[in-house]
């Protein structure tokens, strides 16, 4: 099993930054991929971006291209996402999920950790 833990929600102003972190633990050797979801009121759940864990190759979702940015730090199991020029639209719970090879599917995910922009 992998375990994820999500921090660094909170709220802020239009414009604003936030830098979410996840930390993973348990088979932590098996992950190939490590990504961010999230979820705003009254939507489905979407993809906000993803990183190779051995590469760094990194995806972005359209919405968020120039002004979020996926790191990991491999040495401590960690997953990042610094948000800038924040919007209301980005107000949703951030999920942190891992998958374990090509094809394997989304099937880790951390509790949530919840972002609120304000106007």
């Amino acid at each position: 099993q992998v375990q994820l833990a999500e921090s660094g929600g909170g709220l802020v102003q239009t414009g604003g930054s936030l830098r979410l972190s996840c930390a993973a633990s348990g088979r932590t050797f098996s992950i190939n991929f490590m990504g961010w979801f999230r979820q705003g009121p009254g939507k489905e759940r979407e993809f906000v971006a993803s990183i190779a864990w051995s590469s760094g190759n990194k995806y972005y979702a359209d919405s968020v291209k120039g002004r979020f940015t996926i790191s990991r730090d491999n040495a401590k199991n960690s997953l990042y996402l610094q948000m800038n020029s924040l919007k209301p639209e980005d107000t949703a719970v951030y999920y942190c999920a891992a998958r374990l090879g090509p094809g394997g599917g989304w099937s880790y995910w951390g509790q949530g950790t919840q972002v609120t922009v304000s106007a």
